[in-house]
């Protein structure tokens, strides 16, 4: 990874910090992106080598400003090699419940933020001769379950659009990546919205006793390194994604009466 240039948002915490540790471990020139500035200046002073290491604070939520912080990455070092879309927010409330902007906020943070930044680098990428883009979604971007209607409808819609792009630039030695984590031990649930889009403020036992962040960005890199296009991270709830294929009406009524938090 010597020169080579990646680009983290959701850096500051969780899955995206890992990533930023194992990066920086394997010599990589790394941009690090989120809303809190102090975090990741935190994540950055950790980091071997943090004078390969730019903190570039954005707000996902906020995207007319992101074609600007893109060029402003790429001022950096000139360009990126792999943008990371680390960035995101979870939701724990029922549909009936959740309000319409609490919805929207939901859906600008991890779908339109992800597009706007993907769309703003790929030029770049295109012009020096190719580039990778990774998209975190999550086993509920391949299924839906109770309390996550909105999130799970982000993440979907990721497998949609960015499966289309994958076909539109594949000419271009442009490799796209959607990365579907299970159970993490991080702070996504502490973080997740409610309904009135407040703190969820719980973690729940899912994440309690899912895998490390460490042991996740490991698996990412991997398959970021051998092109993988579509990757299932985490326990046994992995199993689900062959359960919906080959039974979906079973599968569906097991989602039911699930324990699902």
């Amino acid at each position: 990874m010597k020169n080579k240039v990646v680009w983290i948002t959701g850096a500051s915490s969780g899955i995206g910090e890992a990533l930023v540790y194992a990066y920086d471990k394997a010599g990589a020139k790394l941009i690090l992106s989120s809303r809190n500035r102090d975090e990741l200046y935190r994540v950055k002073s950790n980091c071997k080598s943090p004078v390969n290491v730019h903190v570039l604070p954005l707000d996902l939520e906020n995207t007319a400003s992101l074609t600007d912080k893109a060029e402003e990455a790429i001022r950096i070092y000139g360009h990126v090699d792999i943008l990371i879309n680390s960035g995101g927010i979870s939701q724990r409330s029922l549909a009936l419940e959740t309000t319409l902007q609490t919805e929207q906020r939901l859906m600008n943070v991890n779908f339109w933020g992800t597009v706007a930044l993907s769309k703003a680098v790929l030029p770049n990428m295109i012009a020096k001769g190719g580039g990778k883009i990774v998209c975190i979604s999550s086993l509920v971007g391949k299924f839906g379950t109770r309390f996550r209607s909105s999130y799970s409808a982000s993440k979907h819609a990721l497998h949609g659009y960015f499966d289309s792009l994958r076909s539109e630039v594949f000419d271009k030695n442009i490799q796209i990546i959607l990365i579907c984590p299970g159970f993490v031990k991080t702070n996504v649930t502490l973080n997740a919205l409610t309904a009135t889009g407040a703190p969820y403020g719980i973690n729940d036992h899912g994440v309690e006793t899912g895998i490390t962040a460490e042991d996740c960005a490991k698996q990412m890199i991997k398959a970021i390194n051998t092109n993988k296009e579509e990757v299932y991270i985490g326990g046994k709830e992995v199993k689900a994604i062959l359960f919906k294929r080959l039974f979906p009406l079973r599968f569906s009524k097991y989602l039911r009466t699930a324990k699902v938090t």
